[in-house]
């Protein structure tokens, strides 16, 4: 794991971390119900962030992992890290993060995290991390504005956003739907906790054809044989 191992995490402002993240995440944005900010710091620098919060729609989750707690779980909603990490680095910081959260904040039982399979990933560090895999879904909820932007449909569909249109609600005509996959991903924390879904084999991201790694088509088998050669 080499110097991975020198790697400290511990808990960094949200303004910190907020600014962190649009820099190096690849959608330039921040969840706004970020709560809990991990930072990743090797030779006294940041390298890295993980922010955790409540999910939007957090009463359609909750009955995944039973017992149901409404403040018994946390998503994993943004995560972001500079080229200057070793390999192994993600998931290690995850790793660390998980035990401090087990450690500072016994309640939460359970941890969900999405990854998205129409402009980043398909879950690779979810899944060296422990996750498993619960869902792959077809996703044609990402657009692409005229401008160039990168946004989610619901920005022009959904509440407050609404009223920023004048109660008009619609996604522009020249706007382009970005075709990809959605991949949902739970780690139980308290191992007594039970998923109520089907964990999914992660050879079902191939069958389906939703590889994806830093926003190119690819599948896990010819991944696994590039690492091999």
């Amino acid at each position: 794991m080499g110097r991975a191992k020198e790697i400290i995490v511990k808990v960094i402002p949200s303004n910190v971390a907020n600014s962190f993240v649009k820099k190096h995440h690849y959608s330039g944005k921040v969840v706004p119900n970020s709560s809990l900010h991990f930072g990743a710091f090797l030779d006294d620098k940041l390298h890295g962030v993980m922010q955790y919060g409540s999910p939007f729609m957090k009463t359609k989750v909750l009955p995944l992992v039973e017992p149901q707690n409404w403040n018994g779980m946390l998503e994993l909603n943004r995560m972001a890290f500079d080229d200057y990490l070793p390999k192994y680095s993600e998931s290690r910081c995850i790793a660390i993060s998980i035990k401090l959260i087990k450690k500072n904040a016994p309640q939460i039982k359970w941890l969900l995290s999405f990854a998205d399979g129409t402009q980043c990933g398909d879950g690779t560090i979810y899944r060296a991390s422990g996750f498993v895999l619960t869902s792959v879904k077809e996703n044609s909820s990402i657009i692409k504005l005229s401008n160039g932007d990168i946004v989610a449909s619901m920005t022009y569909t959904k509440g407050k956003n609404i009223l920023s249109q004048g109660g008009r609600a619609g996604i522009p005509k020249d706007a382009e739907k970005l075709n990809g996959n959605m991949f949902r991903y739970i780690y139980l924390i308290d191992k007594t906790c039970k998923i109520t879904v089907p964990i999914l084999p992660f050879s079902k991201i191939d069958e389906m054809g939703a590889g994806m790694y830093k926003g190119e088509k690819i599948s896990l088998a010819d991944r696994k044989k590039a690492d091999v050669a």
